[in-house]
């Protein structure tokens, strides 16, 4: 899709007279979609006093000396209450479904941009970890929140602040969904199921993109990493083992598709055609222009390289290179434009087209077909009796011609969906008792290398390498397989069928009977990383 471009980083500084009304509460919209999890909601909320001055504890910077000490104010807070619950993973977004095109184009978040919305976001006092994936068909944040109702908050007001759209309008056309379903729902988009066009392939490509441009970046951390990973390895298996992907059609080949719905039958062979842009989007339009039949056409694009290696690819078509300086001009000789451009601004205005020469009688009107977010033709062209806009709001008419196929494909692909659910699920329950499980081995090996110690002191210097090393061997040997069994309980990878509650159980027995004290090891952790954000 073409790159989702906005004016991200032109609008900042934020206004500071967005409207900041509830983002928890729930319109009756038609466009509002939420799909609540079967499985109860469990989060853990942690609000560290000295991070911001909207902190539900009021506390001054200075009066907490040390780490411990904010801590000890935690503990004796009512914020306490959510230390010991989990974190959730949610999903709040817009996307074709629940949006239209001119409320997206103004959340969009063009990709250079991801990294500096992931430090944003988890700058938040209740979100850990963040990303991003924004497309000419959505804008849909992912987090890992510590408290799901203050968190969904915080990230809809940001969402306002970034794109000027108040929090009551987001609100009737976000979607929110948490844990489980957040989860499947990714898989959906990665598989291609959530597409506008079904199977389609680049979706898959831009989640594979999350995981490259999050790489390194603070936040984009162990669960929303793992969660992309795993997506990318449901949308390869389900492209691989079911034939979804077979005669599925592209958001460019369904342009291409309009094109020809909307094109006089007599006029296929003779229509002029326009692309402007000749990245990714573009290439896909004429390699399906292409395949339709189209043997000429103009290409309009910053730089000729590109249109040299599409004229090496398709060698028996004629692709004449312009510049932007000549898409005026251009647009002026063409009856049917495709335009494809990351551009922040509209291309073409109500004047500029108003100024174009009329196209043939039997055509009536120029077409364009602006497949961008934002888009790079503006509205009110629409207005114009000479001129015919579509968007990609309008590829919905040549999608729903497949309606029964989509739906036999998508139920081939579900099976494979929540197979790899299951897994997900398996290692994110996993990680609950991950600290247990160091703490514990950190707690034998305290144990045992005290021990030993003990031991090679009442043998004196007399004592060899080689029997320091049997004596060395034995406790690890002992150790090792004293831990075996405990461990094998707190493991949750899904070789198993023991429930979680039972992991949990263990694990919570565990840190009791050995006084590992975890979480308030996990609330150090997170105290400290938020303080670690706010300084950044």
């Amino acid at each position: 899709m073409a790159a989702a471009a906005s004016g991200f980083a032109a609008r900042l500084p934020w206004p500071n007279n967005a409207e900041r009304t509830s983002a928890a509460s729930f319109s009756k919209s038609s466009h509002f979609q939420i799909r609540i999890s079967s499985r109860p909601f469990r989060t853990r909320t942690l609000r560290a006093p000295a991070l911001n001055p909207r902190s539900e504890i009021s506390v001054q910077t200075g009066a907490i000396g040390s780490r411990s000490s904010a801590l000890e104010l935690l503990k004796t807070s009512s914020a306490d209450r959510y230390t010991k619950e989990r974190s959730s993973i949610v999903v709040i977004g817009l996307n074709v479904h629940t949006a239209p095109v001119e409320i997206r184009e103004k959340l969009a978040i063009p990709e250079a941009q991801w990294s500096q919305a992931i430090g944003e976001l988890c700058a938040l006092n209740h979100i850990e970890e963040a990303a991003v994936l924004s497309t000419c068909n959505r804008m849909e944040i992912y987090v890992v929140a510590l408290s799901q109702h203050r968190g969904v908050k915080e990230v809809t007001e940001w969402m306002s602040k970034l794109s000027g759209v108040p929090v009551s309008e987001l609100s009737k056309h976000r979607f929110l969904l948490y844990n489980k379903d957040a989860t499947e729902h990714l898989f959906e988009v990665a598989a291609g199921l959530d597409s506008l066009v079904l199977g389609e392939g680049q979706i898959l490509a831009q989640v594979k993109h999350v995981v490259k441009v999050g790489q390194g970046v603070p936040g984009f951390d162990r669960k929303i990493s793992g969660l992309f990973k795993h997506a990318i390895t449901v949308g390869k298996r389900v492209r691989t083992e079911t034939n979804i992907a077979s005669g599925s059609v592209s958001v460019s080949s369904a342009a291409v598709e309009l094109a020809l719905m909307k094109l006089p039958e007599p006029s296929y062979a003779t229509a002029r055609v326009l692309v402007i842009g000749a990245g990714k989007m573009g290439k896909l339009v004429i390699k399906h222009l292409v395949a339709k039949g189209c043997r000429e056409m103009v290409v309009v694009n910053r730089s000729e390289d590109r249109v040299a290696t599409l004229r090496e690819e398709f060698k028996d078509v004629e692709i004449i290179y312009k510049s932007f300086s000549d898409m005026q001009a251009s647009a002026g000789e063409a009856d049917v434009i495709f335009t494809c451009t990351a551009s922040e601004t509209p291309l073409f205005l109500k004047e500029h087209v108003q100024m174009l020469p009329s196209v043939s009688p039997e055509l009536g009107r120029r077409l364009f077909i602006d497949i961008s977010v934002p888009r790079n033709v503006a509205p009110c062209v629409s207005d114009l009796a000479t001129a015919c806009v579509y968007n990609v709001d309008d590829l919905k008419e040549v999608v729903a011609a497949n309606k029964e196929d989509r739906l036999r494909k998508a139920m081939e692909a579900q099976t494979i969906i929540i197979e790899e659910l299951n897994k997900f699920e398996a290692w994110k329950d996993s990680l609950e008792t991950v600290p247990t499980i160091k703490k514990f081995r950190a707690y034998a090996e305290r144990i045992r290398a005290s021990e030993v110690d003990k031991c090679l002191s009442k043998m004196g210097d007399d004592i060899s390498k080689k029997q320091q090393k049997a004596i060395y061997d034995l406790s690890m040997g002992i150790v090792n397989k004293l831990l075996h069994g405990p461990m094998q309980h707190l493991r949750c990878d899904g070789s198993d069928n023991r429930p979680l509650s039972e992991i949990l159980e263990n694990m919570n027995a565990i840190n009791r009977m050995f006084d590992l004290e975890t979480d308030i090891s996990m609330l150090e952790e997170k105290i400290r990383a938020k303080m670690e954000r706010s300084k950044n």
